[in-house]
């Protein structure tokens, strides 16, 4: 018996920290759109167009955008431009514009908009699907 809960535990361990490595599949209006790979690199229509480091630096083209804080705080050129809420509730400059919800579907001003695939359970990867949208979407703002 104790042999089975160890293997058990183990083998728990290993999903979860392979579920938290997997990488971020993001449709838009039904067509994959972007991928957040594991390592924070962000491909877009399959080609490499920025990354999202591990401190919350988030780079396009080798040139640094801004930053997504740990509690969700969304910074462009030094100023706070946004949120995302642990909630999921997306926010552009003090107006709430969109949620990404714990499931991976994402809203646009109450439609739906699209779905983050291996995504939301946790606040680390909603950060990441709301920077892809914040830098990389310029429609999902307006």
């Amino acid at each position: 018996m104790r042999h089975s809960v160890a293997i058990a535990i183990v083998l728990g361990s290993l999903f979860i920290a392979s579920s938290a490595m997997a990488d971020i599949t993001i449709y838009k209006s039904g067509s994959r759109w972007a991928v957040i790979e594991s390592d924070g690199d962000i491909y877009i229509s399959g080609s490499r167009v920025g990354q999202i480091e591990s401190d919350g630096d988030v780079y396009k083209s080798g040139s640094r955008l801004g930053q997504i804080e740990s509690d969700g705080d969304i910074y462009e050129r030094g100023s706070r431009v946004g949120q995302i809420e642990s909630d999921g509730d997306v926010y552009h400059r003090g107006s709430r514009v969109g949620q990404i919800e714990s499931d991976g579907d994402i809203y646009r001003r109450g439609s739906r908009w699209g779905e983050a695939n291996s995504c939301c359970s946790s606040y680390e990867s909603m950060r990441q699907v709301a920077a892809v949208l914040f830098f990389f979407d310029s429609g999902f703002l307006r």
